[in-house]
């Protein structure tokens, strides 16, 4: 794992699947640079149990990442003819018809490893062939970009752990109040909360009116 905070958002040219069905060649986040946040997320398979929660998941709060003017970008180590696959199966048959947000093709697991994610490693065997150790597949990470293409925000599940979208959206408008305002977000706070001065004195008053 490599902490990425604070750094430019590895580039990626790659296919992806975009508004359910549409196959996007040379996909990439640069497209967002000065444009919108974006929330980039990596999760293990297709056709798996844990990830379709995910992905609907992320889907039915799109509404929500619009409003913050937020892209929402999925990834896999699948190719890009699972993703149509899937995003064309029922969700009663385990598909996840509906998704609109791109899907991206990771198969050579590339950007996986740029990003620190991917559930093993290569390695050689007592015969010097190359061998890849572990499972893979990407951990379910997922990063926070800002406009300038700077990760802000980024959080590695095991692969058994869902995520929270609702936590998701909880850091986007953290990161949003602090770019506008210059406030810091203490612990537990949600929008529309009170912020605070990033001084002794701002920590200070917080502290004093929670006491």
């Amino acid at each position: 794992m490599q902490n990425l905070i604070g750094k430019k958002a590895p580039n990626f040219s790659a296919t992806a699947v975009v508004n359910g069905g549409e196959m996007v060649e040379n996909f990439s986040l640069e497209q967002f640079i000065g444009k919108k946040h974006v929330v980039f997320f990596f999760y293990p398979l297709d056709f798996t149990f844990v990830c379709p929660t995910e992905i609907i998941a992320f889907q039915d709060k799109m509404g929500e990442f619009d409003k913050r003017n937020v892209a929402v970008v999925g990834c896999s180590v699948d190719s890009e003819f699972s993703h149509w696959a899937w995003l064309n199966t029922e969700l009663k048959n385990g598909g996840i018809k509906g998704v609109k947000y791109p899907l991206v093709s990771d198969l050579s697991k590339t950007i996986s490893e740029n990003y620190g994610v991917l559930a093993g490693e290569y390695d050689y065997d007592e015969n010097n062939n190359g061998v890849f150790v572990g499972a893979p597949v990407a951990y379910r990470g997922l990063f926070l970009i800002d406009k300038e293409g700077i990760i802000r925000h980024q959080v590695i599940n095991d692969l058994p752990l869902g995520r929270s979208v609702d936590e998701t959206l909880r850091m986007v408008d953290a990161l949003q109040h602090f770019e506008q305002y210059g406030e810091v977000c203490p612990a537990n706070w949600h929008a529309g909360d009170e912020a605070m001065k990033a001084t002794a004195e701002g920590v200070a008053e917080y502290l004093g009116k929670k006491a």
